[in-house]
């Protein structure tokens, strides 16, 4: 039994989110640093698909009845059991009666607690992620409060193993961030000097970003002609410029469909970059192929393969 005693800025439980389901207005959800998600898991011999913990800016606290082996991914929050300070990217034993607490996050900003056998929460649509929106999904469809009660669930695949992530694939989080953009499907409506000062311009992340959107202030991005279009499909990543130019980036829990012109996608192998800048961290975009993200991700992939090689 996992209570929780702190309740942290905003926590929740997710996976990998809730697939299949947008054409009926039902955003995927998940995790939104799937990199610190999944490398958890592998720490804690988990399989993929097992539902963590993910707080977000300041960290939550818990207290665990039995031993129990876990593994701390993404931001580092000064995680501590029993009042020692713990390393992220390994995997650890908290004593039987320890408490896990965590602070404010000193890098990056989206921390990610995984527990041996994933946490079990009730499968709503395939998944086990928070979906607070429509109040489905992780613990009563809503972020985590003091006294919440967890349990373990079963979804562990290897040997209960110690592990530290070698160190060539811990990222580092700063002010800044670089993410790389696929063009379309609406970059036609903008003119190429409104090209030309997205791609030179530093944007800021706005205080009111969160799981549905991120939202970016800097120099103003003008439409060709009439700004907005007939709503159609959008898709995690998607860079929307609405009427009064501001660009945003929609996140894990955005709507389905919207009728702001998209001038391109950020890849997605660098969301999970997105996910770890806070509010007033500064991000700059910069123009890759098709065939440069999908290579991206092929990279990406074979990461996973050869972690859980070392650590299975």
């Amino acid at each position: 039994m996992i209570t929780v005693i702190q309740q942290g800025d905003f926590t929740t439980i997710q996976d990998g989110g809730r697939w299949g389901y947008q054409a009926w207005g039902m955003p995927v959800a998940g995790a939104m640093d799937c990199y610190a998600r999944r490398v958890a898991n592998l720490l804690a011999g988990n399989k993929e698909s097992a539902a963590v913990i993910e707080m977000t800016g300041v960290g939550a606290a818990f207290k665990f009845d039995e031993e129990q082996l876990i593994a701390v991914c993404g931001a580092d929050m000064q995680g501590k059991v029993n009042g020692r300070p713990i390393d992220n990217w390994l995997s650890l034993l908290v004593p039987p009666k320890g408490e896990l607490r965590f602070s404010a996050a000193t890098a990056g900003y989206r921390a990610y607690l995984a527990v041996r056998g994933g946490i079990d929460v009730p499968v709503v649509l395939g998944s086990r992620s928070t979906y607070t929106g429509a109040k489905i999904g992780g613990y009563e469809g809503r972020t985590l409060r003091q006294g919440d009660v967890l349990y373990a669930g079963r979804d562990s695949e290897a040997k209960a193993v110690l592990h530290k992530l070698p160190a060539q694939y811990v990222p580092h989080y700063g002010a800044e961030y670089t993410l790389r953009v696929i063009l379309g499907p609406q970059d036609n409506l903008f003119a190429k000097t409104a090209m030309h000062t997205f791609f030179a311009a530093t944007y800021t992340i706005a205080a009111s970003s969160d799981r549905v959107n991120y939202q970016l202030t800097g120099p103003k991005i003008s439409m060709i002609g009439k700004a907005d279009i007939v709503s159609d499909a959008v898709g995690l990543g998607a860079i929307q410029i609405p009427s009064y130019g501001m660009p945003y980036i929609v996140a894990a829990d955005h709507g389905t469909t919207r009728g702001f012109a998209k001038l391109g996608y950020v890849i997605q192998v660098d969301l999970a970059k997105l996910a770890q800048a806070k509010p007033d961290d500064r991000v700059r975009f910069t123009c890759v192929t098709k065939e440069e993200a999908v290579d991206a991700l092929k990279e990406e992939q074979q990461w996973y393969r050869e972690i859980a090689a070392q650590v299975r």
